[in-house]
């Protein structure tokens, strides 16, 4: 995570940040901008309190605002990892896969270990119904972060796409083991994953 520059007063700027960190994960998202703005105030160039107030937009569905918080956190740090995956996925939530895909590309150019990024971006591939490179990049995550859930689920999600329902159950019962069950719970509502499945998935 990018920390924020040496310039007026950082430490103060953070502390702030931390605090609408707070706030943000308690839904407080108006306290949440009020402590990005003082974070700004005392530090206009603090990248993470850009790309955090990004964050805030975004999760309100303000998907344009969210897109001018992540360029500014990218202006000022051009290795922002994080704020170039967040770009792209606000691209992805506009329906502009193409772009969104470039921006996963740089955030990954920066960081090949970035798991949650590959992740993201498999989840473009497979809005664009290219589920091969879907599943590609869900391994990835998966190889690189192997107790992160959301790529085991995606990835039952488009073996179920292509017809391999067995390694889907096997993906959504992992990821469900990982704490994310909503796709589990899914299928198992609609007759799959469950022994009666399994023993007819597997006649010749």
């Amino acid at each position: 995570i990018a920390a924020c520059s040496t310039t007026s007063n950082p430490r103060l700027a953070l502390d702030h940040v931390e605090q609408g960190i707070m706030y943000a994960n308690k839904g407080q998202y108006s306290l949440a901008m009020v402590e990005y703005e003082k974070a700004i105030e005392n530090d206009p160039a603090c990248a993470k309190a850009y790309n955090d107030r990004g964050n805030i937009h975004f999760l309100k569905g303000e998907y344009d605002l969210a897109i001018n918080e992540y360029r500014q956190a990218i202006n000022i740090d051009q290795n922002y990892a994080k704020a170039y995956s967040n770009l792209g996925f606000a691209y992805f939530e506009k329906k502009q896969y193409d772009y969104s895909i470039t921006k996963f590309n740089k955030a990954i150019d920066i960081n090949p270990d970035y798991a949650k990024a590959y992740n993201n971006r498999g989840l473009v591939y497979f809005a664009k119904g290219e589920y091969d490179r879907a599943i590609y990049d869900y391994n990835k995550a998966i190889d690189i972060d192997p107790k992160l859930a959301k790529p085991y689920d995606n990835r039952g999600a488009a073996y179920l796409v292509i017809g391999e329902a067995e390694r889907a159950c096997s993906d959504f019962i992992k990821a469900c083991e990982l704490g994310e069950c909503s796709n589990y719970d899914l299928v198992k509502s609609r007759g799959y994953c469950n022994l009666n499945f399994y023993a007819f998935a597997v006649q010749p």
